[in-house]
């Protein structure tokens, strides 16, 4: 067994085992493998009759199968991966930039699959009793959605706990969704206060309540390697051109679980780079930095412990005031009108919707690469459009109360200053020593407040402990797992 196997491989508690069985049996849970996700094909027949009749985020436990980037929302099941690729009169670089579209998931975002990751795991094997235990999801943004929605669907209560200047819908998709809901001080930057509200529901609570942290938890990147990063080789497969280069893995760092998307692209393609970006206004790896930002979803002021740093090649750091603006272009007319004058086809002009805030700074951080290593036409760059405009509509209205009515001149403005303007700079090429500093960032979060060894940060600087983590043997294991409790079940016969 190779040197790290041992900690990634589960332990069964039998005595709560046989709880959440009973309660499956009860609730109509199937638990679909990390197997069917990546490739629907494998789910039974019988499974996907039962999937097609409901809507896509109908709180329904067959939509567990649905946590996957192939839903075909024509169909009502399974097709291809959803992404969009923008043409370069829209992004200004000859560079070929594909975006991985979230916004078919259920709950419209991705981290539902991240969340299914850290706690089914735990439920299969009896570490969470859903019988007794609530359910904590400490999140900046969509986390914590998925996280409820993967609770509602499995009969198992959740709290969630994020920052007090999210935007509204989020808050109000949680109160519907019947969560118990903790707003905590501050904005998208503010994990801290976050990981504070946890402790201290911890001491009230003790063991009935479980934690899953996204920052810590290894189940995160473990989905986002074989979910997304599989996602992404399979289109760059499907839409490459003779001489074509998979050139760039580009994800906001957040709680660093797509970013491990890149770790996959890059075993199969070593000469892809992964690009981590964040916002301007905290430069946490960049710069060593703090403050607050209005990039929702991504977290900053820490290095997450799941952050596979040696791995990192580009840090880039963008303006909110850029995403912002972009926002407004891309989700009115005024600024449809902008990008039609500019030769943007109508078909691209209509799927720009389906960036919200946090995947037009991916994008625009892909466009910068492109930029900084003077990408040409047969480099191809893929990004994750995480969620979609849909959680930010008031975020529209108020941008029009503080700046007034939006007009073509300012589309014009924002479209030429905000996105065709920017350039390569707030941009690091990361070096063996750059990426240890911000590798040992990691130490002032976790080691002095949230009690991680330094034994273990020494770990997570070792490349065979991802390797291990990573290997097919890891979730293989977990499928074995979920198989042998969906027998215990009887529900697939």
């Amino acid at each position: 067994m190779a040197k790290y196997l041992k900690k990634f491989m589960l332990k069964v508690n039998e005595s709560v085992l046989k709880n959440t069985v009973e309660r499956a049996k009860k609730q109509n849970i199937i638990i679909p493998t990390y197997a069917q996700q990546r490739n629907p094909d494998l789910i039974p027949q019988k499974i996907k009759d039962e999937v097609k009749p409901h809507g896509l985020w109908d709180v329904h436990p067959r939509n567990l199968f649905r946590i996957t980037w192939k839903n075909n929302v024509e169909t009502g099941l399974y097709g291809d991966v959803n992404f969009i690729e923008l043409p370069s009169e829209l992004t200004g670089v000859k560079a070929r930039i594909f975006g991985l579209v979230g916004k078919y998931f259920p709950t419209g975002a991705h981290k539902v699959g991240a969340a299914f990751s850290c706690l089914v795991p735990r439920l299969v094997t009896g570490e969470f009793d859903p019988t007794t235990q609530k359910a904590v999801w400490p999140s900046t943004g969509n986390y914590c959605r998925g996280g409820a929605y993967d609770c509602a669907l499995l009969g198992t209560p959740s709290i969630a706990i994020l920052p007090e200047e999210m935007s509204k819908e989020r808050f109000d998709w949680l109160k519907e969704i019947g969560s118990e809901i903790f707003a905590t001080p501050g904005c998208e930057s503010n994990v801290k206060e976050i990981y504070d509200k946890c402790h201290e529901l911890d001491r009230e609570r003790g063991n009935s309540i479980v934690i899953f942290n996204q920052f810590a938890e290894f189940g995160n990147p473990i989905w986002h390697y074989h979910q997304t990063g599989s996602a992404a080789l399979e289109v760059f497969d499907k839409i490459k051109k003779p001489g074509d280069r998979m050139s760039a893995w580009v994800s906001a760092t957040g709680s660093a679980g797509t970013i491990a998307a890149g770790d996959h692209i890059k075993n199969v393609h070593p000469h892809a780079k992964i690009v981590a970006s964040e916002a301007l206004q905290c430069p946490t790896l960049y710069n060593n930095g703090f403050g607050g930002h209005r990039i929702e979803g991504i977290g900053d002021k820490h290095v997450p412990w799941i952050h596979n740093a040696r791995n990192t090649d580009v840090v880039v750091a963008i303006d909110d005031e850029n995403c912002m603006r972009m926002l407004r272009v891309f989700n009115t007319p005024e600024g449809h009108e902008v990008l039609a004058q500019a030769g943007v086809k109508k078909e691209i002009i209509d799927k720009l919707n389906l960036l919200g805030i946090s995947s037009i700074s991916n994008v625009l951080s892909a466009i910068k690469t492109a930029k900084m290593f003077e990408m040409d036409e047969h480099d191809c760059l893929f990004t994750c459009l995480t969620d979609s405009s849909v959680m930010y509509q008031s975020r529209l209205q108020e941008l029009e109360q503080a700046h007034g009515k939006y007009s073509h001149d300012r589309a014009m403005a924002d479209f030429e200053r905000f996105w065709l303007g920017e350039d390569a700079q707030d941009m690091e090429e990361l070096t063996y020593l750059a990426r240890k500093r911000i590798h040992n960032l990691k130490y002032y979060t976790w080691c002095e407040q949230q009690g991680k060894t330094v034994e273990e940060i020494r770990e997570l600087w070792d490349p065979e402990f991802w390797d291990d983590l990573f290997s097919d043997e890891v979730v293989n294991s977990w499928d074995e797992h979920i198989k042998e409790f969906n027998e215990r079940t009887g529900l697939l016969k």
